[in-house]
């Protein structure tokens, strides 16, 4: 995030509502709406995950034992998985009920399915 933008979302209330359009695969997009707090939360969680890469990056650099750095790298993967766990949490409470309302739920779930076939191993 540039800074520009990064003061500007930092201007807003962390309560208040943003508005995001996304597409899903680049078929369709919709609007749907998250919560500053909630964005600040996944963007915090993504940033502590990009120091700690780093970290293990710094360990193998300095020949750190392998058992170690595979040990950091699963720390990794966990909190990778914490933070979509939390976006697919947000998916399901935010996009699928307002996509259950417009009544368009099945487009909606054959994106959120096709997400999840590339997610998943």
């Amino acid at each position: 995030m540039n800074g520009s933008n990064q003061l500007a979302q930092e201007s807003l209330s962390a309560s208040q509502p943003v508005q995001n359009a996304h597409s899903h695969d680049g078929k369709s997009a919709h609007s749907h709406v998250h919560s500053q707090d909630s964005l600040r939360k996944i963007v915090n969680r993504l940033s502590r995950i990009e120091g700690h890469i780093r970290g293990i990056k710094t360990m193998v650099q300095q020949d750190s034992p392998c058992p170690d750095v595979l040990l950091q790298i699963a720390a990794v993967r966990g909190a990778l998985d914490k933070v979509a766990r939390i976006v697919l949490d947000e998916h399901l409470t935010e996009c699928i009920a307002r996509a259950a309302e417009e009544g368009n739920m099945e487009v909606e779930i054959e994106q959120l399915k096709a997400a999840l076939d590339r997610f998943l191993p």
